[in-house]
């Protein structure tokens, strides 16, 4: 089992910045395959940046490219989502994830994840 603990959450301005951190503990042997998502109320769940933590290799979401960034610690235990130029449109509940995956697999934003944190939530006014 995996555990995965979101942090980092809370509330901003548009234009603003906020710092999402997931820390995984347990058996995460194999869990190469890092992600974040999110979903606003009323909406489907959406997802926003990946990541291979043996390669380093990310994918983003289109209306999240530019604006963040999906990063690890040199421990590969926690993984980070750097957000700029937040606007109302990014107001969710943020949920990290993982899954084991190849070595080298890059996951996309429909990779099928097993472990999930219990998320925190990001508002943005206007």
């Amino acid at each position: 089992q995996v555990q995965l603990v979101e942090s980092g959450g809370g509330s901003v301005q548009a234009g603003g910045s906020l710092r999402l951190s997931c820390a995984a503990s347990g058996r995460t042997s194999g869990i190469y395959c890092r992600g974040w998502f999110r979903q606003a109320p009323g909406k489907e769940r959406q997802g926003v940046a990946g990541m291979n933590t043996y390669t380093g290799r990310t994918s983003y979401g289109d209306s999240v490219k530019g604006r963040f960034t999906i990063s690890q610690d040199n421990a590969k235990s926690t993984l980070y989502l750097q957000m700029d130029s937040l606007t109302p449109e990014d107001t969710a509940m943020y949920y990290c994830a993982a899954t084991s995956c190849g070595r080298y697999f890059t996951p996309t934003l429909t990779t099928p994840y097993n472990y999930w944190g219990q998320g925190t939530q990001v508002t943005v006014s206007s």
